[in-house]
């Protein structure tokens, strides 16, 4: 099928989304190759987490921000993807690994298969997820759950529509996961995802350890990290702490220019 680009109507209703186009100049009809799913953090809202998605200023590419689905407890702002809540015992703070079946349900099922490809005809190698804190979580998960080879019933009676290419290569464009590594409660299942991944953390990060980084590397095929010379594991403050996602973002984003209008690409 043609692609098109999404817009609020392709998305359940039930779901807040916020979508921001490229500033382009040309004069192509083609909608953006790209798709970027902006996944926030704890406490966070898509509109406010958006902001970045505009700030990107991508050329190409279609920004879609999700709001997680549950409020926090407690009269605390925003929203988490966790199915439940609970507490690190060290610190106190809200646990970023609170398990994620029913966001990824949504994200996989309704976002990514749903809408994305099946009703505006992306390929899964033109959609790239880029997540903070647990929002990186939960965006490696989904890679991770995308990468097994689908039932009939969720792609339909042909595979033509599972946006994945020659041979069922289910592979993302690639995972940004901020501050954050692929989950314990995520569980390891068949063969290593071909999904491309970013770390981004903090130095001497206590949640992207070690540890953390061969878990995750135990889950994907292909993981570059990249650490602050400052401690924290928030959102880059600087040029400097942003050149490597921009870069991961230039080597994985597709781009139409000096392509011929009316050009069918053969896999």
């Amino acid at each position: 099928m043609p692609t098109k680009t999404p817009t609020q109507s392709n998305f359940p209703p039930h779901l807040t989304v916020s979508i921001t186009s490229p500033n382009t100049t040309t004069t192509t009809t083609r909608p953006p190759p790209n798709i970027l799913l902006l996944l926030h953090g704890i406490g966070d809202t898509s509109a406010t987490f958006s902001t970045f998605g505009r700030a990107l200023n991508l050329p190409e590419t279609t920004v879609v921000t999700l709001q997680a689905p549950t409020r926090l407890p407690f009269d605390l702002p925003g929203f988490h993807w966790g199915d439940d809540i609970s507490f690190d015992s060290n610190t106190g703070a809200l646990d970023m690994d609170a398990g994620f079946a029913r966001a990824t349900r949504t994200i996989v099922d309704e976002v990514i298969r749903g809408v994305l490809v099946q009703k505006c005809g992306y390929k899964l190698r033109e959609i790239m997820i880029l997540g903070f804190g647990q929002g990186g979580m939960v965006g490696l998960v989904c890679a991770r759950e995308l990468g097994i080879q689908p039932k009939v019933q969720d792609v339909g009676d042909s595979g033509a529509n599972d946006g994945g290419g020659i041979g069922g290569d289910m592979a993302l464009s690639g995972v940004i996961s901020i501050g954050a590594p692929y989950p314990i409660s995520g569980g390891v299942v068949g063969e290593k995802n071909r999904t491309p991944v970013l770390l981004v953390a903090g130095r001497d990060s206590e949640v992207v350890s070690d540890g953390a980084v061969r878990r995750t590397k135990g889950v994907f095929d292909f993981v570059e990290l990249t650490r602050y010379a400052r401690r924290g594991d928030g959102m880059p403050k600087s040029r400097e702490e942003m050149l490597p996602v921009m870069r991961f973002l230039a080597r994985r984003l597709r781009s139409w220019q000096g392509v011929p209008e009316g050009s069918v690409e053969i896999s």
